[in-house]
């Protein structure tokens, strides 16, 4: 996977952000591209001049999630688990990571594809399993959405400040990729439910 996420890395230095759109479609439908790792280097390279707009490397990021996990949904939806069964092994989606989503949708429901959008490897395939599941679309996109926003941003805008340093942290962020993902995921589900006592507060005011 290392030298999948090099070659998409490289794909992005030299087409920029049709490059970057394309990485995160395929990242997104299963290809073990390693997304944690490609959206801090489109921040770096965004920080060198490479990409020329911060705010438009993470929405090209967010509109390449979106596409990418459309696709997977379609395929989950239309597929359905014989297509996962038979391809599956392509893309590294076995059955036991398939058992692994659905249990998170029996814990968390609709908010699964939230918290899987943090989670290296399950991310990737969690809009196949959504679609499987023949999940809500407005539910589907309003969480992934909400999701790829809070993960393109955090990590694009690191790569952004390490700007050329990057090279010497990629690995260490590769391997601490759950460490670093994880505190994003409980950065998000403070202002979540900040916002909504801020509501409810509100309400009763």
């Amino acid at each position: 996977m290392a030298h999948l996420s090099q070659a998409v890395i490289g794909l992005v230095d030299h087409y920029g952000y049709w490059g970057l759109f394309l990485g995160l479609v395929l990242g997104n439908f299963g290809v073990p591209i390693g997304t944690e790792v490609l959206m801090p280097a489109a921040g770096a390279l965004t920080a060198t001049g490479h990409l020329s707009s911060l705010w438009l490397t993470i929405a090209v990021a967010i509109v390449g999630e979106l596409a990418g996990s459309s696709i997977g949904y379609a395929i989950g939806r239309f597929g359905g688990v014989p297509a996962i069964e038979r391809y599956g092994k392509y893309v590294h989606f076995t059955h036991a990571r398939l058992v692994r989503v659905h249990e998170f949708f029996e814990r968390w429901g609709n908010f699964a594809i939230f918290v899987c959008r943090f989670i290296p490897v399950i991310r990737g395939i969690v809009g196949i399993a959504a679609g499987i599941a023949e999940m809500n679309l407005a539910h589907f996109y309003l969480w992934t959405f909400l999701g790829s926003l809070v993960f393109c941003t955090f990590l694009i805008l690191l790569g952004n400040a390490l700007g050329s340093h990057l090279d010497a942290v990629l690995p260490l962020l590769h391997r601490g990729g759950y460490v670093v993902l994880a505190a994003a995921v409980v950065a998000a589900i403070a202002v979540i439910i900040v916002m909504r006592r801020r509501s409810k507060a509100v309400g009763a005011g």
